[in-house]
């Protein structure tokens, strides 16, 4: 969106021009992100009472915006809030580097492990704050997850049309999503699907744990055999459906799970591994496709240095089979 014009009050009318990230987006959802901290029933007694107009005539809640329409934004008194110093600029530069593609509707990035997808839970900055301090002009939503330890493809929409076009996607279940891990151990076959319904709970603590249940949503990830090394198989991993954990917890439910992974892991693995030097989850998105608005998308990202790095020490550790072309 962008104010055309405004009175010099501080908190006078704004007349704002709709951008096309809002697009047919429903008028009150765009004024709680408009009108950040204003609380949910005072917006909708200022669309009730008539003081919101979209090119000049009265709007209702579910009034769905156009872009190039006028909307009228009356004075607003908000709470007074610490001002935010923003991520720091390093973090932000770095970010902006692992961009690997962009056209009108999205920004693609290779996010590195250690950085989570949001904000929140004790996390300051995820990539989304990140991007959004890289490029304070554009307006960009977070259209999926990546764990804050792995890394990996991750898309960012510009518009209401591509953010909602691959939410519809991802929802039907057409979007393939395909990653690269290091099972713990030698699973018996080198192709082969785990069907097994996930269930989410959250522990005391506040930490959230899924695990294998009877009454849990159906779960299913194809794995394939990729590189063999001493003690683990290097596999591919993709999605039939996408639940939280999924993957690392199917590899948990079958004998061997992910290396480097704390929560699900072996824990005499991991120690060994990480004094071969592995210091995080090997879990890395590698590609991702879908079709949005009649146009085919495929993105790639390589496998990251440093779980390249731990590979290479670990293929010394003893003979190394074959890779797997079939």
């Amino acid at each position: 969106m962008q104010t055309v014009t405004s009175h010099d009050a501080p908190h006078g009318v704004r007349q704002v021009q709709v951008g096309p990230e809002r697009d047919g987006q429903r008028i009150d959802n765009a004024l709680l992100t408009l009108l950040k901290g204003v609380p949910k029933s005072m917006i909708y007694r200022l669309l009730r009472t008539g003081q919101v107009r979209v090119n000049g005539k009265r709007a209702k809640p579910d009034t769905r915006l156009a872009e190039g329409d006028m909307l009228r934004i009356p004075p607003v008194r908000v709470a007074e809030r610490p001002a935010d110093q923003g991520p720091p600029e390093g973090m932000v530069a770095e970010l902006a580097e692992t961009v690997i593609f962009e056209d009108r509707h999205f920004v693609v990035i290779d996010k590195p492990a250690g950085i989570a997808s949001h904000g929140g839970s004790g996390v300051s900055h995820g990539a989304i704050e990140l991007m959004r301090a890289a490029r304070p002009n554009e307006h960009l939503e977070l259209v999926h997850r990546l764990d804050r330890d792995t890394s990996g493809v991750l898309v960012f929409a510009r518009t209401r049309a591509g953010l909602t076009g691959l939410q519809e996607e991802i929802r039907a279940n057409t979007v393939t999503k395909q990653y690269l891990c290091l099972m713990v151990g030698h699973p018996s076959k080198a192709k082969f699907d785990v069907n097994a319904p996930l269930a989410k709970s959250v522990l005391q603590g506040g930490e959230r744990m899924v695990r294998v249940a009877d009454n849990g949503k159906p779960s299913l990830t194809f794995f394939r055999e990729m590189e063999q090394y001493p003690g683990a198989r290097l596999m591919q991993a993709t999605l039939g459906t996408g639940r939280t954990h999924q993957i690392r917890v199917h590899a948990q439910h079958i004998g061997h799970p992910l290396a480097g992974d704390a929560k699900y892991g072996d824990r005499e693995a991991n120690k060994r591994f990480k004094a071969w030097g592995l210091n995080r989850l090997f879990l890395h998105a590698s590609h991702m496709s879908f079709e949005v608005g009649g146009r085919a998308y495929s993105f790639s990202a390589p496998l990251p240095q440093d779980l390249k790095n731990f590979l290479d020490v670990l293929a010394t550790k003893g003979p190394v089979g074959r890779l797997r072309g079939d």
